[in-house]
């Protein structure tokens, strides 16, 4: 399994951005978290997921979308790792940091 911690910059926040990768992630079985960053971070959209590198490479196209009214200017993979065992047993959305 691999876990990707990504960082999404552009108009991604007040469009469903959260819930579009919610819904993605979801359907595809991958395990993690979204949130929204405030202003003072960027205003970015910072996300982990765990899953199979076919699930983390789907992930990463739908991401390069994003939903109808969003617009993607920048996708920064922070870090890729191999993992065992991940916390969570779904993928959820977090409050705003």
């Amino acid at each position: 399994m691999i876990k990707i911690h990504i960082f999404i910059s552009g108009r991604v926040q007040g469009v469903g951005f959260r819930f579009f990768i919610r819904l993605k992630a979801r359907s595809i079985g991958l395990k993690g978290w979204v949130r929204n960053r405030s202003p003072s971070f960027g205003g970015r959209v910072e996300l982990e997921a765990v899953g199979s590198q076919k699930e983390i490479d789907q992930l990463i196209v739908w991401l390069q979308e994003g939903p109808p009214l969003a617009q993607v200017d920048d996708l920064e993979i922070v870090s890729r790792i191999k993992v065992k065992n991940y916390q969570l047993d779904c993928f959820e959305i977090r409050a705003t940091k």
